[in-house]
């Protein structure tokens, strides 16, 4: 049993995964912080992470989505003894902490900080455009001078949510540069 003596310092804490049900992480890691406010163990937790990103809904640009980047997981800081160890097992919804052999182990600071998005090259990143097609998929066009149009997707750019397309105009592939909600798959 945890003592105040063996108070933890964030220099303890370190973090883990936890696989989840799949579409639960939230109210898992509402279930989670609850059970830790009510024992009292706040002094042996950190944060609770769900790694996610920003995307734009295609469907109104204006809005943006949280979209989970590993559906089924997440991240918790911790410091690892019996007592933490069986409140979180003993949450439902949480399936184990990733590891080796049953054991848990803990992240590496590297993995942290790619994880969380804090390293520089993540630091600045714009939402991106969430669209429902890939390169090389059929698309008809459903709006702008190309109406009612077919042609092939060529490439997107998810953070401007451009697409490229290339049409067929007098006999010759030709690339039109569109937004996203102008074309639709076939």
């Amino acid at each position: 049993m945890a003592t105040k003596s063996d108070a933890a310092s964030a220099e303890q804490m370190q973090w883990y995964v936890l696989k989840v049900q799949t579409n639960r992480e939230r109210t898992i890691k509402d279930a989670i912080l609850k059970r830790i406010r009510r024992d009292g163990l706040e002094e042996f937790f950190g944060e609770i992470v769900i790694p996610s990103e920003k995307v734009v809904d295609s469907r109104s640009p204006q809005k943006t989505l949280d979209r989970k980047l590993f559906p089924g997981y997440m991240m918790i800081q911790m410091v690892l003894n019996d007592e933490t160890w069986y409140l979180v097992r003993d949450t439902g919804g949480v399936g184990d902490f990733a590891g080796a052999a049953g054991k848990p182990l803990p992240m590496e600071a590297h993995e942290v900080e790619r994880m969380l998005g804090k390293s520089s090259e993540q630091a600045t990143v714009a939402p991106k455009v969430r669209i429902s097609f890939a390169a090389g998929d059929v698309v008809k066009i459903r709006e702008g001078a190309f109406e009612n149009f077919e042609g092939t997707v060529e490439g997107i750019d998810e953070h401007s949510g451009k697409v490229s397309v290339l049409i067929d105009i007098f006999g010759r592939s030709s690339p039109v540069e569109l937004d996203h909600w102008q074309v639709e798959i076939v």
